[in-house]
């Protein structure tokens, strides 16, 4: 299989973040938070996919933790930055010998970008509790997180959605 064969049998659509995606679960079940608009889910899933002409899921944070699970094709390397300000690097992928990691949970507050840096494509599913929301994700600008974590301003720029830069 290549990238255009899971685009279209898991019938995926570009993300705003960058790469593919497609919701494949929403809990019926809802909780009360203090987000606004209140009520969210209790679960929802997605595909997410990564390819080699969208190889990036730029800068971004969540208010719920989303767990990464890896399904197929290259590895994804991560970059988090926590809240304390301190840069992380993970590599989702099945090479667990390699330092791999088949899931990975980002924490709730962490910002976060992904890229495939090689191969065709990467594919991945992600699980978020209380349920994904567009009005619970912030896409990062490069001012934001200059001014938040100056000491990592020379690496920011590649990982910052180019309309955000």
């Amino acid at each position: 299989m290549n990238k255009q064969d899971i685009i279209n049998l898991l019938n995926l659509e570009p993300h705003i973040e960058g790469g593919y995606f497609r919701e494949t679960y929403r809990d019926e079940t809802t909780m009360m938070t203090e987000r606004d608009g209140g009520d969210r889910p209790l679960l929802t899933s997605i595909y997410y996919l990564l390819t080699d002409d969208r190889p990036i899921d730029y800068f971004h944070q969540n208010r719920s933790p989303i767990m990464h699970y890896f399904h197929s094709g290259s590895a994804i390397t991560y970059h988090l930055i926590t809240p304390a300000g301190e840069w992380q690097t993970i590599k989702l992928g099945l090479n667990i010998t390699a330092g791999e990691v088949p899931q990975l949970l980002v924490p709730s507050g962490h910002w976060k970008t992904a890229i495939l840096e090689e191969g065709e494509y990467g594919l991945l599913g992600e699980s978020v509790a209380p349920g994904f929301d567009y009005r619970d994700m912030k896409v990062a600008t490069l001012n934001e997180l200059t001014q938040l974590y100056p000491q990592h301003q020379k690496r920011l720029v590649s990982y910052i959605h180019p309309e955000k830069t």
